[in-house]
Order: C-alpha cells, then sequence, then structure tokens
C-alpha cells in the first residue's frame, strides 16, 4: 500500500517536471523529420570523413528528404605528448577532435546554430610505432563517433526550439 503511494506520488511529480522526449512520435516526429532534412558537405581529411558518415548515419534515421538545412563544420585534429620520461621520449599522447559547425536553413539563409563542441582521447605511447600508429587511427574513429553524437543532439534541441517558435508565431 505504501509502496503503492510513493510510486503513484513519484510518477506525478515525474509528470509534472516539464520534461519531454526528444524523438517523441519516432522517425514521423518534426525533430526526426527535420534531422533527416540537414546535408552535410564534404569535410576535409580523414577525420572530416568520419565525422561526416557518422553524422549522416545520426541525422537520416528517419531516411532522406529534400535538404531543408546545411550544416557547416570545419575540424580541428591536434595530437599532443602529455608524458615525458627521462630520456626526452613520450609515454603518453592526448588526441584531441574540435569542431566548429553552423546549421544554416537553406530557405531563409539564417544560421540556426553556431556552436563549438570536441572531444579527446589519451594514448600510450609504446615502443612499438605500429601499435601506436593503430592506436591514433583507433582514436579517431571513436572520437568521430563521439563527436557526431554530441553535433547531432545540439542540432535536435535546436530544430525542436525552432519548430517551438515557429509554431508560436
Amino acid at each position: 500500500m505504501i509502496r503503492a503511494a510513493i510510486a503513484s506520488l513519484a510518477l506525478l511529480a515525474l509528470s509534472s517536471c516539464g520534461l519531454q522526449p526528444l524523438y517523441s512520435g519516432g522517425s514521423a516526429s518534426g525533430v526526426a523529420q527535420g534531422l533527416a532534412g540537414v546535408d552535410v558537405p564534404a569535410i576535409p581529411g580523414r577525420g572530416g570523413w568520419l565525422v561526416r558518415n557518422a553524422l549522416n548515419e545520426k541525422l537520416g534515421a528517419a531516411g532522406k528528404t529534400t535538404p531543408a538545412y546545411r550544416l557547416d563544420v570545419r575540424l580541428d585534429e591536434s595530437l599532443e605528448g602529455l608524458g615525458v620520461l627521462d630520456d626526452d621520449t613520450i609515454s603518453r599522447e592526448r588526441f584531441m577532435l574540435r569542431a566548429r559547425y553552423q546549421l544554416i536553413d537553406l530557405a531563409t539563409g539564417e544560421i540556426l546554430l553556431d556552436a563549438t563542441d570536441g572531444t579527446d582521447a589519451g594514448i600510450d605511447v609504446v615502443s612499438s610505432e605500429y601499435a601506436v600508429i593503430a592506436a591514433e587511427q583507433t582514436a579517431l574513429e571513436n572520437l568521430s563517433k563521439d563527436l557526431a553524437d554530441r553535433m547531432a543532439t545540439r542540432i535536435a534541441l535546436t530544430l525542436r526550439a525552432h519548430a517551438k517558435e515557429a509554431a508560436q508565431e
């Protein structure tokens, strides 16, 4: 009896908190359709290719539609040595991937979102040069997916806010 009362109070409190599912309605929702309408032009470099593919995978989950938006992305990759041993060799590297991106409404030319996101990973430098190169490539692949996830979430939030503003006008 007490558990049921507590559970019903918790549900009541949760329903009044104002949280709304971002993708309510599935692939037919306005946000999903908006994401499917985002065109991502080619981004230079291997990291750009990986980020663009990950973005297209995330944004196109609802299928392809006529582009209504364009996402311009500029990437910055950097690799810096962190751990320096007594013999001046590096024992640890930090791989950083940063993106500056703008979401542009193709109908009006308005910039809906101008943002920066980034992610980084630590890499152990070992005696095998092949192992270090493989670790750097794997880090770039993982960072590209993580960055695309962050960007897609921010784009979805922007499209939802833009749709609410348009509905209020």
